[in-house]
């Protein structure tokens, strides 16, 4: 339930703003000039602020569509990401937006055409070459789809762009505007995944492992495109035996035979966030596993990594073809 609802001035009278104002109408509402004044602020305690975040309305004036991480692609000849809002429902421990941000608040930019401009923009320039669009970088894609529905603006709109694919990356149930609509052959719907008693210890507030793949399967039987992202791996002292089951209950429970494509890739954050997770977990397993500090980024100990990504990726090779696998990271010496 959103309780507090901050609106940009500039975006007080939009269609969008006053839509969700409609559906909050017990929240309180207070006005700012820019979204920042209240998202970007210091002295703000995250944890804290996690346990009763508010929606904050603003309208995105630059980058709204970058170029993606190296370890985004799934193939495509140019790959870009986007970010409609800021921040996650959910509060999985991993997750680098703990690192980022000050602020819970969820921002919401509500100018979705200049996304849809800037994206179609895009296309039309390299139309000679594939254009790969990732959202889910800094929020779920899907995870408050009923509040946004961004998703339902903006998949009609992108269907026919012969050059475009989309990926919704998600942990969300929240998927009846898709299952309300055709699906769209451009279209993929990416679940992240883990093993399900690590993703119970870890991935708090989001869905459960067997509500994932049940969503994800219902898709699926619509005519969805789905992804599967084993990102990131987590180390388990039984890895072996929690990965080969965990890989053989998502091959049972989907067809594998129409994945789209598969994604894998080790725990690894940069350094300065890993240590904004360790203040606030200081005892927590993740925290406490065998992870080293390599230049700028933190991840497992190499003796460690090998294991987990050597095991786990010739797993993942014994259900899918190589053409639909693609690493999140440079494998050659961990494989």
């Amino acid at each position: 339930m959103i309780n507090r609802i901050y609106i940009e001035k500039e975006v007080a009278s939009h269609h969008k703003t006053l839509q969700i104002c409609n559906k909050f109408s017990n929240a309180s509402v207070i006005d700012c000039d820019h979204y920042s004044e209240v998202f970007n602020r210091k002295a703000q305690n995250f944890r804290l602020q996690k346990k009763s975040p508010g929606l904050i309305l603003a309208h995105k004036h630059k980058n709204l569509v970058m170029p993606a991480p190296s370890e985004y692609s799934i193939g495509g000849d140019l790959n870009y990401y986007f970010s409609h809002m800021l921040n996650c429902i959910y509060d999985c421990r991993y997750c680098f937006l703990q690192g980022m941000y000050r602020s819970a608040n969820y921002v919401l930019f509500v100018n979705y055409e200049e996304f849809y401009q800037q994206i179609k923009l895009i296309c039309n320039s390299h139309a000679d070459k594939s254009c790969h669009f990732f959202s889910g970088y800094d929020c779920d894609s899907l995870a408050m789809e009923p509040v946004t529905g961004f998703m339902q603006y903006l998949l009609p709109k992108i269907s026919d762009i012969p050059n475009l694919l989309l990926e919704l990356r998600t942990k969300s149930t929240q998927i009846r505007s898709l299952l309300d609509i055709e699906p769209i052959n451009n279209c993929v719907i990416a679940y992240s995944l883990l093993p399900d008693r690590l993703a119970k210890a870890l991935d708090h507030k989001a869905p459960d492992i067997s509500s994932r793949l049940a969503s994800a399967r219902k898709l699926q039987d619509q005519g969805w495109n789905i992804g599967l992202r084993f990102d990131p791996l987590i180390y388990d002292t039984d890895l072996e035996k929690t990965y080969q089951t965990f890989f053989a209950d998502v091959a049972n429970k989907l067809d594998i035979e129409k994945i789209h494509s598969v994604s894998i890739g080790s725990f690894r954050l940069p350094a300065h966030y890993f240590n904004k997770l360790s203040s606030y977990y200081p005892e927590d397993k993740l925290i406490t596993s065998p992870f080293e500090h390599s230049g700028k980024s933190v991840s497992y100990k190499n003796d460690v990594k090998k294991r987990l990504l050597s095991y786990c990726y010739q797993e993942v090779c014994s259900y899918y073809p190589l053409e639909k696998i693609f690493p999140c990271e440079a494998l050659e010496q961990y494989i």
